[in-house]
């Protein structure tokens, strides 16, 4: 059974596995990983984390850019990253070309239903934080990703574009 988790070091090796199943030059959204990131090393990759995952200030709250989750399965003695996601909020520049909501899931483990799984319960999560309607885009060739965006209630609005190419655009209202 899948779950939800914010991003660990505890699980270096399981993400590094799925990091190498997309191969060099792949697109792995939901992930927030830039060009600059360095993963390859111990102390690279808790930078990386710690990027993603800014500590609390003193009052507790957090000003994270995104939120970030990833896709796991519990095996016995094993743990395997499915795939991530990343809710992103209104003020987030890449949200205006990209989208609220950016996710993937290693090649292995597509055809399951992972991604619809993993879209409904951040938009849980986003009617929690008081969103009311999100931006979710997909390349206009990723038939897999708009039948997902679909089947969350997403509403087609027309096709953008963006410096990684054309894209399909679709509104999901969360309140309404």
């Amino acid at each position: 059974m899948p779950d939800l988790i914010a991003p660990t070091a505890h699980l270096r090796d399981a993400w590094q596995e799925a990091h190498a199943e997309w191969g060099p030059g792949q697109h792995e959204d939901g992930f927030g990983l830039r060009p600059s990131d360095e993963v390859d090393t111990p102390a690279g990759f808790a930078a990386w984390l710690a990027r993603l995952t800014p500590p609390p200030d003193r009052s507790g709250a957090t000003d994270h850019t995104c939120t970030y989750r990833w896709i796991i399965e519990r095996e016995p003695g094993r743990v395997q990253v499915l795939g991530g996601i990343a809710l992103r909020p209104d003020h987030d520049e890449q949200a205006h070309w990209a989208g609220h909501l950016g996710y993937g899931i290693r090649p292995s483990a597509r055809r399951r239903g992972l991604a619809t799984w993993a879209v409904r319960r951040m938009l849980a999560e986003a009617r929690l934080l008081g969103r009311e309607r999100l931006l979710v885009v997909c390349a206009t060739d990723n038939v897999a990703s708009a039948r997902t965006i679909e089947r969350c209630g997403g509403l087609f609005e027309g096709i953008g574009d963006t410096r990684f190419g054309p894209t399909r655009r679709y509104r999901i209202r969360l309140r309404g």
